[in-house]
């Protein structure tokens, strides 16, 4: 049986992602990574799959250099990981949770991951997410499920609330933030559009360019 070629959702867009990217807002369809749904027993404390802690605080996520676990509900977590492909990670998490009367499915068709960087991204969220973002109550480790725009979104915390440019720091102190957002696979294009449009006002010189951004601290 011939095997099928996956295609990327944002496969066409990506150009446009790579050409509208600057200092200020950056874009990047993250490529396709195995995934699992996983239900289990609320009280999971201590319990680790292929060695990533399970996170036992609602909406945070743990990692190793594999694998990514976010808690999605009491007794629900998503797998990621970069190292496994979808049968071996369905298999191996499946032999873990197996005996702990827990349940794991496939989703790695599911959703597609979209990574912003920069330092207006909190400002481009900002216009279609209503949850708080501040480092401070948002910061590294931190998970939510919320909506930007119309469509429905996990959202990742991948820097720490005192993370910075530390070139950027020296012509003027500024923030660099990094967000990771997994997107159904059918909202991603949707999701994109949205994004070029939400950054386009951060893509003029005096943005792109920490010097002479209008907005940025000069401490």
């Amino acid at each position: 049986m011939a095997e099928l070629t996956r295609l990327h959702p944002l496969e066409q867009i990506e150009a446009e992602l790579a050409g509208r990217s600057n200092p200020a807002v950056t874009i990047t369809a993250e490529p396709y990574v195995a995934m699992v749904d996983v239900r289990l027993p609320a009280d999971v404390s201590g319990t680790e799959l292929l060695g990533a802690r399970l996170p036992t605080t609602p909406n945070t996520w743990e990692a190793n250099d594999a694998v990514r676990a976010i808690w999605l509900g009491p007794d629900e977590l998503l797998l990621t990981s970069t190292a496994h492909t979808p049968d071996e990670l369905t298999g191996r998490v499946r032999e873990t949770v197996r005996p702990l009367g827990g349940t794991v499915v496939d989703v790695s068709a599911q959703r597609i991951g979209v990574r912003l960087t920069g330092r207006r991204v909190r400002d481009v969220l900002a216009k279609g997410c209503s949850i708080d973002l501040h480092p401070r109550v948002f910061g590294r480790g931190s998970a939510a499920q919320t909506t930007i725009g119309q469509a429905g979104v996990i959202l990742l915390a991948l820097s720490d609330a005192g993370s910075v440019d530390r070139g950027a720091v020296d012509r003027g102190g500024v923030d660099r933030h990094d967000y990771l957002v997994l997107v159904r696979s059918s909202f991603a294009g949707y999701l994109a559009d949205w994004l070029l449009d939400a950054a386009q006002e951060f893509s003029t010189e005096e943005f792109a360019d920490p010097t002479t951004d209008p907005t940025s601290s000069q401490e």
